[in-house]
């Protein structure tokens, strides 16, 4: 090795933690925290508090599936220790899954404080990591229907809706086959989390021979606007989107009836620090401001949630919730589905999504 590779091969850690350190601040110098997140699920009120009191930058990247979610990540190289991100937030079934594959950091609880906040049935439902070990619940909710009452004023409380013919044209499901096949397990007495390879086929052909033909599409996306546009009559949906689209259309909120079907799949997301992230620290401070109660309740009102997963946050809510705590009992939480996943990927493009 010669003097002149001698000193840029020792040279080389010194760059490298320079490269690591500007990567790990934003262009005005100051730390950044780079965020990956569902549409409409991050008040930016909330991210906006957080820059000024730590002195940081936050930056965002949205995405419409936990599926969207993980192969991007996966592109990024996130299994060889890369990352676009610090922090994500997967729903229960895909945090199980990249806990497994080794794709999260480690939570250091002597960085939070405000982890006490977290609803105990929360963590006890969080069977993938009921300690925290890799990733702090933010939201315990579901997936819902809601009907414009002016166009359909009479409507049963439940999936059947979907069978209705006379709505052809006018509604839309979910773009996620977790949730549209839970929805269908359930609606037959089946669990949302079944390996029964029967039970996934009955709830398969449920959905192509009597919900498909109603639908104009499965649709993550658009599904809100198409509602607040008047398209679209019923739309499953996550609260988050329906309430972003409508809030503000005083008409349409007055018809607008949202409701979640007893059985129907529940989820919880969490925040998780992502392998590769270059601002741990910062990561922890965020998620610990999240669950600070004044915050926590913040989160809540600006979508009309329940404060589901932060206890004190809930003397502190003022808006009235879309869909309450206990109506959330009453649903299923979808678990990782291990070696069934297959059978729902199966059903789902090579029956259901054949267009």
């Amino acid at each position: 090795m010669s003097k002149k590779t001698r000193k840029a091969f020792a040279a080389a850690p010194m760059a490298l933690a320079l490269a690591l350190a500007l990567a790990a601040a934003s262009c005005d110098g100051r730390p950044a925290l780079r965020i990956y997140v569902w549409t409409y699920y991050l008040p930016e009120s909330i991210v906006r508090q957080f820059e000024r009191e730590f002195g940081v930058r936050v930056t965002m990247d949205y995405y419409a599936s936990n599926e969207e979610m993980l192969a991007r990540l996966i592109a990024g190289g996130i299994r060889g220790g890369r990352s676009s991100f610090d922090i994500a937030f997967p729903s229960g079934d895909f945090a199980a899954i990249m806990i497994r594959e080794g794709m999260l950091e480690p939570i250091d609880h002597s960085l939070l404080s405000n982890m006490g906040n977290v609803d105990p049935l929360v963590l006890r439902k969080t069977e993938h990591d009921p300690r925290m070990e890799f990733s702090v619940p933010y939201f315990y909710g579901a997936a819902g229907i809601i009907v414009n009452t002016a166009m359909v004023p009479d409507f049963e409380r439940c999936w059947s809706i979907f069978a209705r013919e006379d709505l052809r044209g006018r509604m839309t499901m979910l773009d996620d086959k977790r949730e549209v096949m839970g929805g269908a397990l359930s609606f037959l007495g089946y669990s949302v989390n079944s390996r029964d390879p029967a039970e996934i086929a009955a709830a398969s052909d449920l959905i192509v021979n009597q919900w498909r033909p109603n639908l104009v599409r499965f649709d993550s996306e658009a599904f809100g606007i198409g509602f607040s546009s008047g398209d679209f009559w019923v739309v499953h949906g996550f609260p988050e989107i329906v309430f972003e689209e409508i809030a503000g259309n005083a008409e349409l909120t007055r018809h607008a009836y949202f409701f979640i079907p007893p059985g129907a799949p529940a989820y919880i997301d969490s925040m998780a620090i992502l392998r590769g992230a270059r601002n741990v620290e910062l990561a922890h401070k965020f998620i610990d401001f999240i669950h600070r109660p004044e915050i926590y309740a913040e989160f809540a009102d600006a979508f009309n949630f329940p404060a589901s997963a932060n206890v004190p946050a809930r003397a502190l809510t003022r808006a009235e919730p879309m869909f309450t705590v206990e109506e959330l009992y009453h649903t299923e939480l979808v678990l990782d589905a291990g070696p069934a996943f297959q059978l729902f990927s199966d059903a789902w493009f090579n029956s259901i999504r054949i267009e």
